[in-house]
Formats: C-alpha cells, sequence, structure tokens
C-alpha cells in the first residue's frame, strides 16, 4: 500500500495533479491523503502576520476547509471507481512547508503529488513558489504536474544529470520501479556546456547507470547547449518525453533546470510533469 500526500488549494491546477496521480497509479493500492493546508502567512521582516485562537480556527478557518474537502471528495468519487484507491482528507492550519514535513513523517509518506501553475510575474520562478519550496525543503519524493498535463502514458522518461555526484541505490530503485510500473524507456542525459569530455569520475558515474538499468531500456544522450534548461527543454521536446526526474541531492544543478530567472516563453514545465527524489 503507497501512502500519497495530495495538498490541495481546491484550484483547478490541484484538481488537474490529483487527477493526474491517480490515473498514474491506477494499477497500485494507494491511499491519498488530501489536506488543504491553510497557510500562516509572513510579513516583511519573516514574522507570522496572524495569530488565530484554537477555538475561533475551529470554527471558522478550518470547518470552511473541511466543508470544500468534503465536496471535492464528491467530485473524486464521481471518476471511475477504482477499488484499489482509499482517500483521506485533512484540513490544517500552519506553515505549508513545516505541515508537509510533518505529515511526511506522520503518515510514512512516499511520495507528494503537486500542482505546478507556472510564473505570474517576470521574478517569478518557473514551477511556482510553494512548488519550489516543497522541492528544496521537504525530504520526500515530489511529483510536480503541470496545469495543462494530462495522463496517457509515460513511455519515455528523461533523466538529465551532470554525473558529477554517485546515486543511492534507493534512488535508483526508486527509479527503477517507476521505469517497471510504467514498462517506461529511460533517457539518461548529460548537457556539456563548452563540449568538454567527460572526465573519469564521470565516465565512472555514467558507467553505474548504464548497468543499473540495463535490464530496462535505457540509453545514453549527449546534448552541447550554453544553458541547461534550454538543453533539457529541447531535448525534451525533440523525444516527446512524458516526464523528467531529478535527484535533489545535487542541487545547484537541480535548480538550474527548474528556476529560471526570467519567463520570455512558456518551458517544457508547463506541459512535462516531473519527479524529483529526495534521498
Amino acid at each position: 500500500m503507497k501512502h500519497i500526500l495530495i495538498p490541495t488549494d481546491f484550484s483547478d491546477n490541484a484538481w488537474n495533479a490529483l487527477v493526474y496521480g491517480i490515473s498514474f497509479f491506477k494499477k497500485t493500492h494507494c491511499t491519498f491523503h488530501i489536506v488543504h493546508i491553510n497557510a500562516i502567512n509572513t510579513n516583511s521582516s519573516g514574522e507570522a502576520a496572524m495569530y488565530v485562537s484554537p477555538d475561533l480556527l475551529e470554527k471558522t478557518i478550518l470547518a470552511e476547509s473541511r466543508e470544500k474537502l468534503k465536496v471535492l471528495i464528491k467530485k473524486v468519487e464521481r471518476l471511475p471507481l477504482n477499488t484499489k484507491h482509499y482517500f483521506k482528507t485533512q484540513a490544517i492550519y500552519g506553515f505549508l512547508t513545516d505541515q508537509l514535513k510533518d505529515q511526511v513523517k506522520e503518515k510514512n509518506i512516499e511520495l507528494i503529488i503537486m500542482g505546478t501553475k507556472g510564473s505570474s510575474g517576470l521574478k517569478a520562478v518557473s514551477i511556482g513558489s510553494n512548488t519550489g519550496n516543497v522541492i528544496t525543503k521537504v525530504p520526500c519524493t515530489i511529483m510536480a504536474v503541470p496545469e495543462s498535463a494530462t495522463y496517457e502514458s509515460v513511455k519515455e522518461i528523461g533523466f538529465p544529470s551532470d554525473l558529477n555526484l554517485a546515486y543511492e541505490i534507493k534512488v535508483l530503485d526508486t527509479i527503477k520501479d517507476i521505469i517497471l510500473l510504467k514498462k517506461s524507456a529511460l533517457r539518461l542525459l548529460y548537457i556539456s556546456s563548452k563540449g568538454e569530455e567527460l572526465n573519469t569520475n564521470q565516465i565512472k558515474i555514467k558507467n553505474l547507470l548504464l548497468d543499473y538499468f540495463k535490464e530496462t531500456e535505457c540509453t545514453f544522450h549527449e546534448v552541447t547547449g550554453k544553458k541547461i534548461d534550454e538543453s533539457v527543454q529541447c531535448f525534451t521536446e525533440s523525444r516527446n518525453l512524458d516526464m523528467l526526474i531529478m535527484v535533489a541531492k545535487n542541487l545547484n544543478f537541480l535548480e538550474s533546470i527548474l528556476f529560471r530567472p526570467t519567463v520570455e516563453r512558456i518551458s517544457y514545465h508547463t506541459k512535462v510533469p516531473f519527479l524529483v527524489i529526495h534521498e
């Protein structure tokens, strides 16, 4: 039984992530924990902007959230019935990332599924600030689902890596589980900014990855490009990938792909779901 956490703000974007998750795990026994976190706002100095007494909180904010969760579950029940799926709901008040960390511990959560809405302004990150905070601060595997993504199949998965850090077996096992679950092909991607050749350590890690995934369809691809995010985007579009997998261990590399300082055009983040695995 998998325990999957799906935060919701009752938006279309969050609903899409929920439907994607249900479809992705349609053949797997799962408990989906749908939570609505009434996030505490902070002021410019970083202090909590408002304190709410427990009694008032229970009667107003949380009561309203529970009613909305009941409506959401009725909507879920109108989807094609899957006897392998169970749904639990909870309304919470607190800081988003702190509450998610607590939920992960309490409920043995293996995966968080979140919707990504993309950018609202030039200084926004491509994947949305909430999702960005969760990816970098909550130690749990996260599947980020763009608002325009619909689940059909996951035939090809891209795995970009700078091949500088070795991966734990636990991480590779997680990737292999998904490949086997979806009968997917894995495309390892290395991006060279200056066309330089792999060093001895990188060759070693490349060969270890190819050896680990040798029983699956796995190929290695090297792309030369000045900007990592644009190279990943081009590769994703040219191969028509269905998903990207990244490892949170190498945060600088991860951020160079996911976080963009400007948003001149719609990036692949608005089309392709990606999975960020924490060790």
